[in-house]
């Protein structure tokens, strides 16, 4: 399954240049933890999410206790004040994957990462989607319903064009069991392999049977003899 049909498209963004109080806003009133920052082109720059504000409060802290001790030793009576910006603690290195990527690359990718997201970007490296861990799970989570319907009418019928009486498909939590006849071993070897790349499938048993074992036929080279040559 491609991210495209598993990402959200709604994005929520921010500009780098905003407030992080703006940005706080933002997560809050959407029930997110983490916003894209995007230049005014729409082009990704990065991201800013719950962590980067728990970094920034602790790291805010420390600085202005330090200011503190520096203007009162200097006599000073008045500190001036200035809001930090999303630029100042986003995080720039993003990791993306394309529209088209599977499913199971994003998987391995935030799980390699330790990441909860990634955006999805297009050829112009603009935010067309973002999936998340929670939508990762979704493709493996199918009904069984889903995934017997998509081996008999997509993989039996459409691709290997075999006539779907031949066989029998359950699923009892994703555990797939095949039944059945077919014409060639061959056909049996290729829908087992089709089936356990179905979404969902947790496991494969098969006990299918065939008329013809092709895998066993081979080019026989012509016999050893004189050489003919035809002439006109």
């Amino acid at each position: 399954m491609r991210v495209k049909d598993l990402m959200t498209t709604e994005l929520i963004t921010v500009g780098r240049k905003s407030s992080l109080k703006e940005a706080a806003r933002r997560m809050i009133e959407a029930g997110i933890s983490g916003l894209l920052v995007t230049d005014a082109d729409g082009s990704l720059e990065g991201v800013i999410t719950e962590a980067d504000f728990v970094k920034a409060e602790s790291g805010r802290r420390a600085a202005k206790r330090a200011r503190l001790l520096q203007w009162f030793s200097n006599g000073q009576s008045k500190i001036p004040s200035s809001e930090r910006l999303v630029e100042d603690v986003m995080t720039a290195e993003v990791i993306t994957l394309g529209p088209n990527a599977d499913h199971a690359e994003a998987a391995r990718l935030m799980q390699k990462a330790g990441i909860k997201r990634v955006p999805i970007v297009d050829n112009d490296d603009r935010p067309v989607g973002i999936v998340s861990r929670s939508d990762i799970l979704r493709a493996f989570a199918r009904s069984d319903s889903d995934i017997i319907d998509e081996v008999v009418d997509h993989i039996v019928r459409d691709v290997l064009w075999i006539e779907p009486s031949r066989i029998r498909v359950s699923s009892v939590d994703g555990n797939v069991t095949l039944t059945g006849h077919l014409e060639t071993k061959s056909d049996a070897t290729l829908l087992e392999d089709l089936v356990r790349r179905v979404d969902g499938v947790v496991s494969l048993a098969s006990s299918l049977s065939w008329e013809v074992d092709n895998s066993k036929l081979e080019m026989v080279p012509p016999p050893p003899g004189p050489r003919r040559t035809s002439w006109r």
